[in-house]
């Protein structure tokens, strides 16, 4: 069975033979190269489609659905971890016999590089600062990862990447999640409540689903100062009223996006890092990515 119109309505970051793969499962493709600027734009780009493309930058909710009942199909061309955290309203969608697939863990070598990276860096005292004056090592001398003390909170699959690379180097690993985590155990990492995690902790890795916050006023002051936060969410873990002001204390804080950093008027902070660049948007990445889209496809159409 191939679908009667597939519609990418904004680009989709796959690779070339991807994309040119996509004319295998439908009769007719529509591809756009730029974000549809409204919901009516977003339902002339669908129109009397049976399969929709979407990636994470435009939002395809109710609205826009209820305007297009031809839709079986809706394949998310970027992460799906909760219907909650989704660019795609999926529980209206399913309400209307819609099916809607998304992919995980295509990014994620990206993300555990960069925290490695940024970490060496901050402890060794590498690069420079946003004034141009030498960069000073963390500790005032060079520094290894070796025995530092690192938490992470949340331990997804990313998580879990970043905990492995950081142990291999020799941190000292403890984490938060929902629940304890066998595997997790069996590598020696400890298990514990948050606030203890952050207190206890010099180094806080946050990888947590986007629009997740867990890091409220009580947590920053358990965290205290002399402490380097990193942010690998598509959305800032905190509120930002606390962050404002731990971060005028002896902090540092690591994002690789605004959107992970939350407000532009924290780029120009000299104590936070953001460089302006998604770090899980790599050549291998995009390749993950497009094999997984294509699968969900087929997937879903072997259903048929």
């Amino acid at each position: 069975m191939l679908f009667k119109k597939l519609v990418a309505v904004e680009p989709l970051n796959l690779i070339p033979s991807a994309e040119k793969a996509l004319f295998d499962y439908a009769a007719e493709v529509v591809m756009y190269d730029d974000m549809p600027a409204t919901v009516e734009e977003m339902v002339a780009r669908i129109g009397d489609a049976d399969a929709v493309l979407i990636s994470y930058t435009s939002r395809l909710e109710k609205d826009a659905l209820e305007q297009c009942p031809h839709v079986k199909y809706i394949g998310m061309c970027c992460s799906l971890y909760t219907p909650e955290s989704a660019n795609v309203d999926i529980l209206y969608a399913q309400s209307r016999g819609m099916t809607v697939l998304g992919v995980r863990d295509y990014g994620d070598e990206g993300v555990v590089e960069y925290v490695v990276s940024e970490l060496v860096r901050c402890l060794h005292g590498f690069g420079t600062k946003k004034d141009g004056s030498p960069r000073e090592p963390w500790d005032g001398v060079p520094r290894e990862i070796t025995g530092i003390k690192a938490g992470i909170v949340g331990l997804g699959k990313s998580g879990g990447m970043v905990a492995d690379a950081l142990k291999f180097f020799g941190a000292d690993i403890s984490y938060f999640a929902r629940s304890e985590k066998e595997e997790a155990k069996q590598k020696g990492y400890r298990f514990l409540p948050l606030q203890q995690l952050l207190k206890e902790s010099e180094v806080i890795v946050t990888c947590l689903n986007k629009n997740t916050v867990l890091l409220h006023a009580e947590e920053f002051a358990a965290m205290g100062d002399r402490k380097i936060l990193f942010n690998t969410g598509l959305s800032p873990a905190w509120d930002e009223e606390p962050f404002a002001e731990w971060i005028n204390g002896d902090n540092v804080c690591y994002c690789d996006t605004l959107i992970a950093l939350g407000n532009e008027k924290f780029l120009t902070h000299p104590h936070v890092h953001c460089m302006g660049v998604s770090v899980g948007r790599t050549r291998q990445a995009f390749d993950r990515l497009s094999e997984k889209v294509l699968a969900n496809i087929e997937t879903f159409l072997k259903r048929q």
